[in-house]
């Protein structure tokens, strides 16, 4: 087996085995806890910019297939993981995860102490590195870690997202037909999705509730929005820096106001920012599908999906115009919040349990009733 490295900002280096494809790639090297919805990790646009360590240990064990994509290519920079599987044991699957990961071009590092490795990130906060597998002299790998550019003030939102405005009208049950869904709805509401990095079960999830989806742009103006006259507007997750997106901001702050707004992620840093909030940096971020957060209306607490390394600051925020929703038992970090005037409403996690639980399924059946209340 030829040799993987991964060098670390910092000068620590890992060494094992390769797999994936023979190349070298960058990126801030993050960590995830799920134990699976590994290809959904892999083709969410949310981690572009990243090399994703993997912490359950034997990964590509049920290999991959074109109904879990959640976009039509993988986005992650690189893999890390404790073992990785040269077979693959499951009826779904349609190839081994490592011809999958191969054809986009990701190099994959095997046979790791992961557990250490992410032990040394929740210390030190997650970094810059190189997964080379191509390159012996680890040196030079650190030195190429310290020189790429650092995840804050990054606009990674634009290079992920779709260049033209498309339609889109398939439910869940299309591409999960496994997953309990209940009924779809007629779609008689017209929602206009800004793509930052837009997960396509979000969009079954809005078409399953009765939406039909036109997804645009990131940098679609206001005007452009108003002009396709829709019920509701939805702000998708994404990677990156929310900070740098000011002029989505600003178009943001003008639809506040004249159109229900729902956000997720992304969506939702870029909402508080909108409403005057700030956002900052995370040590090391939220990435699994096991994160407890409390809804501050009902008093239940949510298990839900996390992908995200900023947040933002509920000090920044004017309570008189906004109540907050949700907040993280692990951290107390915000993790939803609504405005008190307009409606509109947010969550930082991931309601549409691609992977993960279902558990925040609701979230879409608000949107929906508060855009036909405002019909």
């Amino acid at each position: 087996m030829n040799l993987a490295i991964l060098a670390l900002e910092d000068g620590t280096v890992f060494e094992g085995g390769s797999f994936g494809a023979p190349a070298e790639r960058s990126g801030e090297v993050v960590f995830n806890t799920a134990i699976t919805g590994y290809q959904e990790v892999f083709t969410d646009p949310s981690y572009s910019g990243q090399i994703v360590i993997l912490t359950n240990p034997q990964i590509g064990n049920y290999g991959a297939n074109e109904a879990d994509n959640e976009a039509g290519r993988a986005y992650i920079e690189g893999l890390v993981v404790r073992e990785f599987s040269s077979i693959a044991s499951n009826w779904r699957s349609g190839e081994q995860a490592n011809a999958f990961l191969t054809r986009y071009g990701i190099p994959v590092v095997s046979g790791l102490d992961t557990r250490a490795l992410v032990r040394h990130l929740r210390t030190r906060g997650v970094m810059r590195g190189v997964l080379s597998a191509i390159e012996s002299d680890a040196a030079k790998l650190v030195e190429k870690a310290r020189a790429i550019p650092r995840m804050q003030g990054l606009d990674l939102a634009s290079r992920v997202s779709t260049p033209r405005q498309y339609e889109w009208v398939k439910g869940v049950d299309a591409c999960s037909p496994s997953e309990p869904v209940g009924p779809a709805q007629e779609q008689t509401l017209h929602v206009v999705a800004y793509d930052f990095g837009i997960k396509l079960n979000i969009l079954r999830r809005l078409c399953h509730v009765g939406c039909r989806v036109t997804v645009v742009p990131s940098t679609t103006s206001a005007e452009d929005v108003l002009a396709l006259n829709p019920d509701g507007v939805f702000l998708s997750n994404g990677p990156g820096d929310p900070e740098p997106l000011q002029s989505q901001v600003g178009n943001i702050r003008k639809l506040i106001g004249r159109k229900p707004i729902f956000g997720i992620c992304l969506g939702h840093q870029l909402l508080g920012l909108a409403v005057g909030g700030k956002t900052y940096k995370l040590k090391f971020g939220h990435r699994g599908v096991n994160h407890p957060v409390r809804n501050e209306v009902t008093k239940r607490v949510e298990i839900t999906s996390h992908n995200h390394g900023f947040a933002v600051d509920p000090d920044s925020l004017n309570m008189n115009e906004v109540d907050i929703t949700h907040v993280n038992l692990n951290d107390q970090t915000l993790e939803g919040f609504r405005h008190k005037n307009y409606p509109l409403f947010c969550v930082q996690y991931h309601p549409e349990a691609a992977p993960g639980p279902h558990d925040s399924h609701y979230l879409f059946d608000d949107f929906v009733q508060l855009m036909k209340s405002g019909k």
